[in-house]
């Protein structure tokens, strides 16, 4: 078993942040894997609820950015991420690869 820090992004659609995210996560520090989940409904700290109900602007639902490595690379795109992302939109747990 391996060590990995797991972490997750919550971003809005509507931030337009999930390519450079995912570009990012790719292309820049390849990390070892990388998933992006679209919400159907979610609310953060403005406490506004958002659904996929047809009345609801469609680009306020939530995406969660998830990806995995060892600890100590995690660490580092971590730094560079927080520079891009709102650090309470982050979250991360340890984990073992099987």
């Amino acid at each position: 078993m391996t060590e990995v820090t797991v972490v997750r992004i919550y971003v809005k659609e509507g931030d337009n942040r999930l390519n450079a995210l995912l570009k990012c996560l790719h292309d820049d520090e390849q990390v070892r894997g990388v998933t992006a989940f679209r919400g159907i409904a979610g609310f953060g700290k403005s406490g506004a609820l958002h659904t996929t109900g047809l009345l609801d602007i469609a680009f306020e639902l939530p995406i969660v950015v998830e990806f995995f490595d060892e600890p100590d690379k995690v660490k580092r795109v971590l730094a560079d991420l927080r520079k891009s992302v709102t650090p309470e939109h982050i979250i991360s747990w340890s984990a073992e690869m099987q």
